[in-house]
């Protein structure tokens, strides 16, 4: 079976792009720690690891990126407040480059094919979501082992995400529903690091959302 490496955060679409891909891929799973707010997502992507049955989970400490980072965003920032809408606040600058660029080392080094991030259509904010990034980066990182690829030593890789298929959040819950039933709510969407998801904030508005379009009765515990 081909190998694919997944950037995986805990939450719901990365978790739901694990369910959509596993069926095609021997999958490994890269999960960062950058000194974001909801460490909570990291605890969910250790449980759906072995839930969904990756080869290999690997937990990358890049917590000196909050140093760089600053106050830039809300997600690392200890002084800015999570908005409930969108806000170019909520932006982490080129968060994507960074995590896409160490899994496709890993991708690289393992000889996978497919290098994937959970971006959907609902994404469109996000400049490091578009299927456009995506390609120019794929087409970056393969020209810089393009020697590799020509001797055969290394393999061309694809950046796969949701976004550049077409499919939407909903489209990853349905078919995350049908592999993980109710865990999915076990997922981590939240941008807080409370016990329960604060139900307030962008992420939560959005997977709160994404399930009522997908039909599906959402179980997730919110605050509010």
């Amino acid at each position: 079976m081909k190998k694919a490496v997944i950037v995986f955060s805990g939450g719901v679409d990365s978790v739901c792009s694990v369910s959509f891909l596993k069926s095609k891929y021997e999958l490994y799973g890269i999960t960062f720690s950058y000194g974001q707010k909801a460490s909570n997502e990291i605890s969910a992507a250790k449980t759906f690891a072995k839930k969904l049955g990756l080869k290999q989970h690997k937990i990358i400490d890049i917590g000196f990126m909050k140093d760089l980072y600053g106050n830039s965003n809300v997600l690392t920032s200890s002084k800015k407040k999570i908005p409930s809408k969108f806000e170019y606040s909520i932006v982490v600058p080129i968060r994507n480059a960074v995590f896409l660029s160490i899994a496709s080392a890993w991708a690289f080094t393992l000889n996978a094919q497919l290098v994937a991030y959970g971006a959907h259509t609902g994404d469109q904010h996000y400049p490091d979501c578009r299927p456009n990034f995506a390609k120019k980066l794929e087409a970056a990182f393969n020209e810089g082992e393009t020697d590799g690829i020509k001797s055969k030593i290394r393999k061309n890789i694809e950046i796969w995400s949701p976004y550049r298929k077409g499919l939407s959040k909903s489209d990853l819950l349905k078919s995350g529903m049908k592999v993980l039933g109710d865990s999915i709510f076990k997922t981590w969407s939240c941008y807080a690091n409370k016990k329960f998801h604060c139900g307030i904030c962008e992420s939560c508005n959005n997977r709160k959302i994404a399930f009522k379009k997908a039909g599906i009765n959402d179980k997730t515990r919110y605050l509010k």
